[in-house]
Parts: C-alpha cells; sequence; structure tokens
C-alpha cells in the first residue's frame, strides 16, 4: 500500500492528505436543514448531513489529491449513526480511487491490539468467511505501550499490504510535556548520551519499519510528525530514513509550507501533509468567503489548490 501511496503522491503532484474531520459547525445551515427534514433532529439526522457535507467535499476534490483522512472520534461521536458514516466514507473514497489513512490512534496489547488491528486494517473469521470491517488503507498508532501494542498491527500489515503511522512526534502544544522529556539511552551501566523520548520511539519506529519495506524504497510501517514542529522534523528524517511521515498541523494549527521542507527527501518524497478543518472549513474563512456556504466544496477545492502551490514555492525556495 505505501507503493500505491507515493504513485498516487506522483500522478498528482500533491504531498498531501485532506483530513475529513467533520463537526456540525462546519456543515453549512443547508446540508443540515436536508438531512434533518429527512431524519430528524437526531443521531441519525447528523450522520445523514456529515455524509451529505463529506460526499460533496469528496467529490469537488479527490482528482487532486492522492489520500484522505477521516478522524474517527467525529463519527464515533453521532453513535452507530456516526460510525456508519464513517464507513460509508471510507467505502466512497476508495471508490473514487482515493487512498485512505483511518485517524483512529489506537494502542493497547495483546489480544486487544490485535482486535483493533483486525477491525481496520484486516479481515475478521465469520464461520467460513473472512469479512472487512472498516477497511482503511493505513491506521495512526499509539506506541505508548511499546512493541505490544504495535506488533500486532504489523502482523496484520504483513498479511494484507496495509500500513501504519505511529505516533512519535505530535503536533498540539502540550505534546512536550512527554515527548520532549530527555531519557538516559545506553546499556544500563555506561549512558552514552539523552535523548528526547520521541527520538527514541523515532529509533524504535525505524527498527519496526525494517520489518515490511515496499518496493519504492520505504516501509509500510511510518510516523506522524507535526508541521509546527520543523527542527524535530529535520531530526526525525535522519532517524527514520525508511519511514513516510503523515504530517499533521498545516494551516489552522499555524504549519506552513516553508515549515516542511526538512520532512521530505532529496526526491520530494516522504511525508505527507495533512489539513483538516483548513480545507474543510475553508468556506468559513475570510479568505474563501466569496464562496459562501452554498459554495462550501469549491472553497475546499480552492484550499487544496492553494496548499499545493505554498507546498510547491517552498520546493523551489530551496531548489527541490
Amino acid at each position: 500500500m505505501i507503493d500505491k501511496l507515493i504513485e498516487k503522491i506522483q500522478k498528482t503532484g500533491a504531498p498531501i492528505v485532506v483530513g475529513l474531520d467533520p463537526t456540525m459547525k462546519f456543515v453549512p445551515d443547508h446540508i443540515k436543514a436536508a438531512a434533518f427534514e429527512e431524519k430528524g433532529e437526531t443521531l441519525e439526522g447528523a450522520a445523514e448531513a456529515v455524509w451529505l457535507f463529506n460526499k460533496e467535499i469528496i467529490d469537488k476534490t479527490y482528482d487532486l489529491i492522492p489520500a484522505v483522512k477521516p478522524q474517527i472520534a467525529m463519527y464515533e461521536q453521532f453513535g452507530l449513526p456516526g460510525l456508519v458514516t464513517f464507513k460509508k466514507t471510507v467505502d466512497y473514497c476508495k471508490e473514487k480511487g482515493l487512498v485512505v489513512i483511518g485517524d483512529i490512534k489506537r494502542g493497547d496489547i495483546g489480544s486487544t491490539s490485535a482486535a483493533y488491528a483486525t477491525a481496520h486494517l484486516g479481515k475478521v473469521q465469520v464461520g467460513s468467511s473472512f469479512c472487512a470491517g472498516f477497511d482503511e488503507d493505513f491506521v495512526t498508532v499509539n506506541p505508548y505501550l511499546g512493541s505490544d501494542g504495535v506488533q500486532p498491527f504489523i502482523d496484520v500489515c504483513k498479511e494484507e499490504k496495509r500500513g501504519i503511522f505511529v505516533l512519535v512526534k505530535t503536533s498540539n502544544p502540550s505534546s512536550g510535556e512527554f515527548q520532549d522529556r530527555l531519557v538516559q539511552t545506553g546499556d544500563g551501566k555506561i549512558t552514552f548520551s539523552d535523548k528526547p523520548l520521541y527520538e527514541v520511539v523515532g529509533e524504535k519506529v525505524a527498527e519496526w519499519s525494517e520489518q515490511l519495506m515496499g518496493e519504492k524504497g520505504y516501509s509500510y510501517i511510518g510516523a506522524v510528525v507535526g508541521a509546527t514542529y520543523p527542527e524535530q522534523g529535520r531530526v526525525l528524517r535522519k532517524v527514520m530514513p525508511k519511514s513516510f511521515i503523515l504530517v499533521p498541523g498545516y494551516g489552522a494549527q499555524g504549519g506552513t509550507g516553508k515549515d516542511l521542507i526538512h520532512f521530505f527527501d532529496e526526491n520530494r518524497l516522504g511525508a505527507i501533509v495533512n489539513s483538516s478543518r483548513g480545507i474543510i472549513a475553508a468556506y468559513q474563512s475570510e479568505k474563501y468567503s466569496k464562496f459562501g456556504s452554498a459554495n462550501f466544496a469549491d472553497a475546499s477545492r480552492q484550499a487544496v489548490v492553494d496548499m499545493i502551490t505554498d507546498i510547491d514555492q517552498a520546493f523551489a525556495s530551496v531548489g527541490k
């Protein structure tokens, strides 16, 4: 699957993933009105509104981008109807030829971790049949429980040729409370150096990445590193040379094209940059207000075009 993602990035020229993270405040009133008229002001109505919102954005952007990243919590808040919409969104994106990164941030141990992996990347046995659950191409994984939590995902990835992105240095402001803490590394007797925890996790991701390599030089085991921390991105690109990096934090969280250069290799590969509300809620910003709520998806398309231009200009400024 990592090879397919790379091929899609090269074909579109857009190392971009659109985060499909809808909340009701992002959904235009006319979409909500249509959904509520059909389903009522219920969880089913909210889920229908999200589906209509997602579908229009997908229809207006799928030809420009290689991938989408639906955040499952935004669907879970609407209960079972929300999860149905999550699945409909995944399936529709795949029909459009998009790579789907399920932003689930799961992390547990043993059979629980294996069940999460099966639900989102694999197939569960039901009698004599094997059925796919949510059926994403990649998912995000929290490594806090160590290899016991990550290896079950890797095992399913090996079977299904799917991938994961392991949280290494996240984009949120308080990530440093734990991730930047210095830890002693060495053999227990002689301390070779003190390193921030995110770098230790990055080294472990590099180790895991060797288990499942694609044909284009990158592993199916990638990492999440926030655009809001470009210097850490520079370090981690070297620590994890074979891991693709999923880069959140562009746009609404403050990341810009010039912050991204160090996440990529010399061939402009090795990273894919996420923007969520900066794209799906673009029509609510002053920059794209001319589109209005009736043309919200056209605003999203323009935001994608502008993001591509911003990244291209950043590459051009350094001669990549």
